[in-house]
């Protein structure tokens, strides 16, 4: 009972203090969460974007949680115009999502038009951010097997530390 008298003493006190001042007004940040759109980095409604003209219908989408599946991504995509292919990489040995993927449209306009928005926007939980795909670069060839012989039985195996002298 006394702890709840100092509480209702302190309110008291701090609400005579308190009462000329003015809550700040929320932040953008908190606006734009808040708002209808599910995007957090809303630019206030212009509509317009900043960001280059696609040129291939193909989108990287980064951002994505762990436990996106090709599915989701098709689902969240679908209704952008016709879907080709939605693709989420995976981790070759664990097989779980490594963040990232990708989706094909048949068309710029629409692989356009899901960019827009599907950009910021939530999915499983996450942020995701949709961006154009950059073609794959070719990679170089493997180097040929060297054409030493093979070793021979008395070298095969373990082999000892031919370091001579201290290296420290």
């Amino acid at each position: 009972m006394a702890q709840f008298t100092r509480l209702n003493g302190l309110r008291r006190l701090l609400g005579g203090l308190l009462s000329n001042h003015q809550p700040p007004p929320p932040s953008r940040f908190f606006l734009a969460y808040n708002s209808s759109s599910s995007s957090i980095f809303d630019d206030g409604g212009s509509g317009t974007s900043n960001a280059p003209p696609l040129t291939m219908p193909k989108l990287f989408v980064s951002g994505l949680s762990r436990m996106t599946t090709d599915e989701k991504l098709r689902e969240a995509f679908s209704p952008f115009g016709r879907l080709l292919e939605a693709k989420v990489i995976t981790d070759r040995v664990t097989g779980r999502s490594k963040g990232f993927g990708f989706v094909r449209y048949a068309t710029v306009e629409e692989a356009s038009s899901a960019r827009e928005g599907m950009n910021a926007k939530f999915l499983d939980g996450w942020v995701i951010f949709v961006d154009p795909a950059k073609p794959r670069e070719p990679r170089s060839p493997p180097p040929p097997p060297s054409s030493a012989p093979p070793p021979s039985e008395e070298e095969a195996g373990f082999r000892a530390n031919k370091t001579i002298g201290w290296c420290g």
